[in-house]
Order: structure tokens, then C-alpha cells, then sequence
């Protein structure tokens, strides 16, 4: 079996795939600092806790916008499973052709986002919205092109930036609204971050069909913790919460050969 690890700056986001079928998701919330034990004992544990006998995991396939924590996630991966992990950065096979100015300075969830695209859908032009704690958006030729796109601050940044920023707003849960009006102040925040996060998606998707596919509409994808918020806004063609973790295991699987 295969353990693949998207660690960003605020989720540790795992899953195992027995060949192409993912068997076990979790999350857990990380920090910019974290030890080799802490993450070892942590994946040891989660696996048992969810009847998976460690010793079944043969590979282990990573990738990290956080260059910090790295050195221990490697560590924690060959002491408590001894495995030395497959890591997806600059180098390494995707399939992809990069057309960013600097290509290392493409995150590389994103690119784990780009493989499993190609891999779930090809020959198609692809626009990939991934709502983590950033909502990035990634343009993908049908010829394996990744192009580049946009970044904007996710759904739950916005709503800590907001409370942060001010005295009297709370905290709120974030949930899908029906009416923009909201009736209370938390109403009022609820409207505001979905209704608010809907014109930016499709104003951005507009944009980058028209400069990067000459108008052709791509296939929009859904990915990432709060892709599940839009389902019912018809806003996307395919809504695949774990596209980063099918991207690392195929990442994995094309190095291997």
C-alpha cells in the first residue's frame, strides 16, 4: 500500500491507496514546526486507528509548500517506517510540460493537482479551483500544458483575516447560503464569504478561458477541504475533494517506471 502526505500550511491532508483505489483519508491540522517523532508516531497511530497495520505501507509519496518541516517528515518516514519517501518537487517526472517563467516557484500541491488531472481526464482542458487555505486556480492544456494561474486567499483565511482585523465581527461556521441578505451579523459574514467566493471563481475561470483556451470552455474541477461548499452552485464540472492525493500517487507511479 501506498501512504501519499500533502502537508500545507495548515493541514497535514493523508490518504492510502491500495494500487489506484483509496482506501483511508485524514486530516490533521499541522504547524510550521513539527519533529520526526511527532509525525511518525502520529502516522503509526492514525493507520491502526483505522485498521491498517503499518507494516503494509511499502512506499511513501510527499509534497509540501512548507520547505521547513521536510527534513522531518523524510526522518519521521524512514524511522518509523523505514521507508525513504518519494518527494514531488522540481526534478522529478510529472508528465507536464511547465510554462511558468520560473517553474520552481509552482507550489507543488498544485502540481500534484495538474497530474491527477491529466491522469483523470484526458486530452481536455482542464481549469483546477483547489479551496485550501489559499483558493489557487491552475490552467492545464489538453496537450499536458500547465500554464500557470491565480491565487487568491481561501474561504476560511478570509473569515480569520476579517475577525482578526476587526473588533466586534466573530468567528463563524462557513457554510452554503441561500439568500446574500443576511439577517444577522453572522448571516451577514456567511453571505458575504459564499456569495463573495462565487464571483471570484467565476470571474477568474472567465479570465482564464478566454486568454488561456481562445474561449473553448475547459473542464472545471473542484478540489481541496471546501470544494464540497460549492456542489450545488453548478459552478464546476467534477468535484474531486482528494485530486492532490491521486496526483502524488500517480506522481509516484511514474517515477517508479
Amino acid at each position: 500500500m501506498i501512504l501519499c502526505l500533502d502537508v500545507g500550511n495548515t493541514q497535514i491532508h493523508g490518504g492510502v491507496f491500495d494500487d489506484k483505489n483509496l482506501v483511508l483519508q485524514f486530516r490533521k491540522t499541522s504547524r510550521q514546526q513539527f519533529s520526526s517523532d511527532e509525525v511518525g508516531i502520529f502516522l503509526k497511530s492514525v493507520l491502526r486507528e483505522n485498521q491498517i497495520d503499518p507494516k503494509v505501507i511499502n512506499e511513501i509519496s510527499i509534497c509540501t509548500v512548507v520547505p521547513d518541516v521536510l527534513h522531518s517528515l523524510r526522518n519521521g518516514c524512514i524511522k518509523y517506517f523505514e521507508i525513504d519517501p518519494f518527494v514531488l518537487k522540481a526534478g522529478v517526472k510529472t508528465g507536464l510540460k511547465i510554462k511558468y517563467r520560473n517553474p520552481l516557484e509552482v507550489g507543488t500541491d498544485r502540481i500534484a493537482n495538474a497530474v491527477a488531472g491529466v491522469e483523470l481526464f484526458p486530452s481536455k482542458n482542464l481549469v483546477i479551483v483547489d479551496f485550501g487555505t489559499a483558493t489557487t486556480f491552475d490552467a492545464v492544456t489538453k496537450d499536458k500544458e500547465y500554464l500557470g494561474g491565480s491565487i487568491i486567499p481561501g474561504v476560511k483565511l478570509s473569515m480569520e483575516s476579517l475577525v482578526k482585523g476587526t473588533s466586534k465581527l466573530p468567528s463563524i461556521e462557513i457554510t452554503e447560503v441561500r439568500e446574500a441578505v443576511g439577517r444577522s451579523t453572522a448571516e451577514s459574514i456567511q453571505s458575504g464569504l459564499f456569495f463573495g467566493s462565487i464571483g471570484m471563481i467565476k470571474e477568474i475561470t472567465y479570465r482564464i478561458t478566454k486568454e488561456a483556451f481562445a474561449n473553448n470552455k475547459p473542464l472545471i474541477v473542484a478540489t481541496g477541504g471546501f470544494s464540497r461548499l460549492f456542489e450545488n452552485t453548478n459552478l464546476f464540472d467534477e468535484i474531486k475533494p482528494n485530486l492532490v492525493l491521486r496526483g502524488l500517487n500517480f506522481a509516484l507511479n511514474l517515477n517508479r517506471k
